[in-house]
């Protein structure tokens, strides 16, 4: 990989910034000062130090954020704050994006990277990676609607559902449950809710695949560790 175009990915400025970082000398590769931008540097094996610290190079980042409601899972909006926004520069110059959506006024786990396979395979139909979600809903929920659910129901649209697995927490007026799909339909908790005539007051998600939400506070996020990604990778649900 060219130097120059590494440092650029690593947020040491456009190329022509870091054209003239190297310029000044500051930068060594192996002990050795390199002024020229088009000089390859391994990455992998190479020791690059600029101004007395090493740069650690690497190409991926792996992000769970607690989403807020009032923020939208997107890259960049004129109007409304973006998840992105929630992020400190030193991981936006990564430009990682979202894996999948949650609804604006929808809070929960999120995941964010740069990965475009990663992120394909978690979304992929194929995989049935399973998103678990826990539910205020407005009306008795009761066993004939975790029979539905089960069944897979028909949304507004005549689309039908894979079957979901609903846990009711408590049967109320205002009831509580937990919901695990495996699909992402645009609005798809709320709208196979109103397919059983209720509403969702509160929708949360709390876990995809392997990782769940943990102590993160809202508008917290973490990089996954190496065994976190490792899991991702391998998951296949059961």
């Amino acid at each position: 990989m060219r130097i120059d175009k590494m440092l650029a990915n690593m947020g040491y400025g456009s190329r022509k910034e870091v054209k003239k970082l190297l310029k000044e000398g500051g930068l060594q590769v192996n002990g050795e000062v390199v002024k020229d931008g088009k000089s390859h540097v391994n990455p992998e094996t190479d020791t690059v130090v600029l101004h007395g610290e090493e740069v650690q190079y690497r190409e991926f980042i792996y992000l769970l954020m607690h989403k807020p409601p009032g923020v939208i899972s997107a890259t960049e909006d004129q109007n409304d704050e973006t998840v992105i926004d929630l992020l400190q520069m030193e991981d936006q110059i990564f430009e990682p994006f979202p894996v999948g959506r949650l609804d604006k006024d929808t809070e929960g786990l999120l995941l964010l990277t740069n990965d475009g396979q990663l992120s394909h395979q978690l979304l992929s139909p194929k995989r049935h990676v399973p998103k678990t979600y826990y539910a205020r809903i407005e009306g008795e929920v009761t066993e004939s609607d975790v029979k539905a659910f089960a069944a897979g129901v028909t949304l507004d649209d005549g689309y039908e559902t894979k079957p979901g697995k609903l846990t009711i927490l408590e049967s109320a007026p205002q009831s509580e449950i937990k919901l695990v799909i495996t699909e992402g339909k645009f609005h798809q908790v709320k709208r196979m809710f109103e397919a059983v005539g209720k509403k969702v007051t509160y929708l949360k998600r709390i876990s995809m695949g392997p990782l769940g939400l943990g102590d993160l506070e809202l508008g917290e996020y973490r990089e996954l560790t190496e065994e976190e990604v490792t899991m991702l990778k391998e998951y296949k649900p059961e």
